[in-house]
């Protein structure tokens, strides 16, 4: 399943889920409509698509989430870890939550407090992660501060890689999609 980012939906990830079937994967989105960044509604959302999706194949699936949805599907492995084979975030603020994103000011202008939904993060992180996680994250993405996207939560099954891609081109460049699908198999 790929998860989209805030402000966006599936349409947003159809070039990496098309890549992801011509290479042999069935790639699903996450069929939940636009992403509208309210994690406590969306993370058990996200959990109970995982559910379904790992219920029709009979086992643990794969995540794959950009930016906002990267966080998600970190969120959903850690707290159905049974259901989740492994996880891959795509330019996701997994430290500070939209802190350290050009979206921050969208989240204070809707009533949102950055210092408590950060504070939140750093709660989530009292649970451990017992998935693999990687993080793949750009120096270059101009959307989300690259150093948000490093797990400095000493998660041991947590990677990181770099590559070189804005913030939209993690959902289609051809080099992102070939890490993709590399950290996929």
């Amino acid at each position: 399943m790929v998860v989209p980012g805030f402000a966006t939906d599936d349409s947003w990830t159809a070039r990496l889920r098309s890549f992801l079937t011509l290479i042999g994967y069935e790639a699903r989105g996450w069929d939940l409509g636009p992403n509208d960044g309210r994690v406590a509604k969306l993370v058990p959302a996200v959990v109970e698509q995982t559910e379904r999706l790992a219920i029709e194949f009979g086992q643990p699936i794969r995540l794959v989430g950009w930016s906002l949805g990267g966080y998600l599907v970190r969120e959903a492995a850690r707290e159905r870890p049974e259901l989740v084979e492994r996880a891959i975030t795509l330019g996701a603020p997994v430290t500070g939550g939209p802190t350290y994103t050009a979206s921050a000011p969208m989240y204070v202008k809707k009533g949102y407090n950055l210092e408590e939904i950060a504070a939140t993060v750093i709660e989530r992180e009292e649970q451990p992660i017992t998935v693999p996680v990687f993080a793949v994250y750009s120096r270059s993405d101009g959307v989300v501060a690259w150093r948000s996207c490093i797990d400095t939560f000493d998660n041991p099954l947590v990677e990181h890689y770099e590559v070189i891609s804005t913030h939209l081109g993690m959902v289609s460049s051809p080099r992102v999609f070939s890490l993709v699908a590399e950290l996929l198999a």
